[in-house]
């Protein structure tokens, strides 16, 4: 079985002629199974698609891991070149998102940047909390429970209701989880509810302990030395076989995370890659 994940955008560009943004894409493949995972802030992902010869036209589905509009900026002009197709993704999604300094001053609009009507006439939403499987092999973790007790929710990060804003907990953040031979592929949109309640999670829905890779944002920035360092342990202590981080990881930690795992890790950059077998 082969898993082929194609980096389409991230903040930064491993190939020569390649564009970056603040933003993350992945177009993974299984089998005949063409699933694209977020769409990044603007319209990288469509460019440097075609730079790379994927053709966006094919793909079968899209999975939003979350709101934010580094995630979902890209969905106009993605659906503009695939059609009507489904786009899968927690109801909390069409949420009002605000992000602030970290002294919760100055907010401004992050959610998804276009009116929910528009998108409902460019795409077939399907918004489910619960694990949706997609194909033979994958599936979405759905709605992510706080287990950790390190991986808390950024303090900067806000939902506007009709009583003002509260703090985003992100029930709407979620990834892909594929079934292979030598254990479970993980694709992380931001972790914003924690690496490794989501590696849990994904444990525990699929009934596989094995972790044989991990690709995408792990949200390990802005974090402390002591929440890294717990996570490292977790991944040493889940046998995690790859690790490559992209987008929300920061380059501290992200030092940290391939002095730990050496030759198994790697820096997910746009252009990037990865076949799995």
């Amino acid at each position: 079985m082969k898993v082929t994940l194609r980096t389409l955008c991230e903040n930064t560009a491993g190939k020569i002629g390649l564009q970056a943004e603040w933003g993350w894409s992945i177009l993974v493949e299984v089998g005949n199974d063409r699933i694209l995972v977020d769409t990044g802030a603007e319209s990288v992902a469509l460019k440097n698609a075609d730079l790379m010869g994927v053709d966006l036209g094919s793909i079968d589905k899209i999975l939003l891991s979350h709101a934010h509009a580094d995630h979902t900026g890209g969905l106009r002009p993605v659906l503009k070149r695939t059609g009507p197709i489904e786009v899968i993704a927690h109801p909390a999604v069409w949420e009002e998102k605000f992000k602030t300094d970290l002294e919760g001053r100055n907010p401004y609009y992050n959610g998804i940047p276009y009116a929910k009507s528009e998108m409902e006439k460019l795409a077939n939403f399907n918004l489910q909390k619960e694990s949706v499987k997609i194909g033979e092999f994958m599936m979405t973790t759905g709605e992510i429970p706080m287990i950790t007790p390190f991986e808390v929710s950024e303090p900067n990060f806000w939902v506007k209701t009709k009583d003002g804003l509260r703090h985003d907990t992100f029930p709407d953040d979620q990834s892909l989880v594929i079934k292979h031979p030598k254990g479970l592929v993980v694709v992380l949109g931001c972790a914003h509810r924690g690496m490794i309640n989501t590696l849990l999670h994904a444990q525990k829905i699929t009934g596989e302990d094995r972790v044989y890779a991990v690709v995408g944002g792990t949200h390990l920035y802005p974090k402390n030395t002591e929440q890294v360092t717990q996570t490292i342990q977790a991944l040493k202590e889940m046998k995690v076989t790859r690790i490559g981080v992209s987008h929300c990881t920061g380059f501290p930690a992200a030092k940290r995370l391939a002095e730990a795992f050496g030759s198994d890790f790697f820096l997910n950059s746009a252009g990037t890659i990865t076949t799995l077998e």
